[in-house]
């Protein structure tokens, strides 16, 4: 199964090494990995979607509780969320099949980024799902490179 787990640590050197750490010690791959600092300066926010069950999960969550640089860790499996990834995309670009290109980028609502002769870079948001499918669409086309930033989540709805 796999797992969306938000951690609110203390913003220090080497503390993004020791959560990974806790990770791969257990043989857990990440699957996805985001990191930056909140709203409070010194908090970071590392969101990383993993694969297991929950006995284990539950215990790497107890383990980085033991952290003194953990302050909370979520985990949104099954909870309602609000879900993003960024990537950016050069495709083959010519004359003969930018129009095609253009038209998807439009109904994907993505964004072209660069331009030139041979290629186009396009960044494209959403869910992991959506992010998939205009990969695929676009394959066709030939796909020179592609970068792609981790799943970030926020819970939907007001918390009082």
């Amino acid at each position: 199964m796999q797992h969306t787990l938000s951690l609110i640590v203390e913003n220090k050197p080497g503390v993004l090494a020791r959560i990974a750490g806790l990770f791969s010690r257990r043989g857990y791959n990440i699957e996805s990995l985001a990191v930056n600092t909140t709203e409070v300066p010194n908090l970071s926010r590392i969101t990383l979607v993993v694969k297991g069950d929950e006995k284990v999960l539950e215990q790497i969550t107890k383990q980085a509780y033991k952290l003194i640089e953990v302050i909370k860790v979520n985990d949104f499996t099954g909870v309602p969320v609000v879900e993003r990834e960024l990537a950016l995309i050069r495709v083959k670009s010519d004359a003969t099949n930018r129009r095609a290109i253009i038209d998807l980028v439009e109904i994907f609502r993505a964004n072209i980024v660069d331009v030139s002769d041979k290629d186009l870079i396009i960044e494209v948001t959403g869910d992991s799902e959506k992010i998939d499918a205009f990969k695929k669409n676009l394959e066709p086309y030939g796909i020179k490179e592609m970068v792609r930033t981790g799943k970030i989540v926020m819970e939907r709805g007001l918390k009082l």
